[in-house]
């Protein structure tokens, strides 16, 4: 293990004397990690082992700081974080930087992995509101404050998931003016969504909700995952406006939340979740009753390549 990953480790879960030199040593990580400075031990021979465990663990760190040390402003040291492992031989100018490495569009870094599926929840501009999002993210720092030095990856990481689980409630109980709801709209995002389905993604389970949209997709090679939601949210956005006749109003939440799914029991817990989502929230008896979802027997989901497994 490199020095700086060691020191990483250090500097998740601090207590006591450690604090003081855990927060010097995040905020060295943090302003490394969001200047694209990988640990001096990533040579080639090591990137898959040292870079990655640095990758994980600097991601950590840099947590820690921005919610934990100022948790006054949460999202501002990893608004535009691009950090980018170093490929071999590949200079920095030659590479995407958002196809692999880790990247922040909101209140959590989030790993990019070429080549894998992708859980991605899209949604409406105000279906959640600003204080709201702010309590969210309040509770979920005071519950990282009150991990202890012993706290496992897994203890951690239930901690984010339940900060994710509380989002997800809150869209589900229908807030803001729900645009979804309408069917001719419902009808353009899941055009839109099947519309690039073979050609720069293959689409796996997916639904449209009322104020939100859970899909499971997979990049195909020469197309980012970043490329294609701004893509189909900047389609659907310009359509649905038109269609309610207005115009420069924002209709997607900037953010999008993306989850690199790791494995087969992952990706069908996801894919349980996506179909039982309409169900849960009263808006049909069976996934298969819901029109905008891959449940319904109106998609063939069969018609074109499957995802390779994860």
């Amino acid at each position: 293990m490199s020095r700086r990953s060691a020191d990483c480790q250090s500097a998740v879960s601090p207590t006591g004397s450690r604090r003081n030199v855990a927060i010097q040593n995040s905020q060295k990580i943090s302003r490394d990690f969001r200047l694209h400075t990988a640990p001096a031990g990533c040579q080639p021979a090591t990137r898959q082992t040292d870079c990655l465990r640095y990758n994980r663990v600097a991601s950590r760190a840099a947590t820690f700081y921005d919610f934990i040390v100022n948790p006054a402003e949460p999202n501002r040291g990893l608004e535009r974080v691009k950090f980018q492992l170093r490929a071999d031989g590949i200079p920095d100018e030659a590479r995407n930087p958002l196809r692999t490495g880790i990247h922040s569009r909101g209140y959590l870094p989030h790993v990019k992995r070429e080549g894998a599926s992708y859980f991605v929840t899209f949604r409406l501009a105000d279906s959640l509101p600003k204080e709201v999002l702010l309590r969210f993210e309040q509770e979920h720092a005071e519950a990282l404050r009150r991990l202890t030095a012993k706290a496992t990856t897994e203890q951690a990481e239930e901690v984010h998931r339940e900060l994710r689980r509380k989002i997800e409630r809150y869209l589900d109980q229908g807030a803001g003016e729900c645009h979804l709801r309408q069917p001719e709209i419902a009808d353009l995002v899941a055009n839109a969504l099947r519309r690039f389905h073979g050609q720069q993604y293959l689409l796996d389970d997916w639904v449209v909700m009322p104020n939100h949209v859970h899909v499971i997709l997979w990049p195909l090679p020469n197309f980012t995952l970043s490329e294609i939601l701004k893509s189909r949210k900047r389609h659907t956005a310009r359509q649905a406006n038109l269609f309610l006749g207005r115009t420069g109003e924002t209709f997607w939440q900037r953010e999008s939340y993306d989850h690199w799914i790791r494995n087969d029991e992952e990706k069908a817990r996801i894919r349980r979740y996506i179909r039982m989502n309409p169900v849960k929230a009263g808006l049909c008896k069976t996934p298969e009753d819901w029109k905008w979802s891959s449940a319904w027997p109106g998609w063939n989901a069969n018609a074109a390549a499957q995802p390779p497994q994860t």
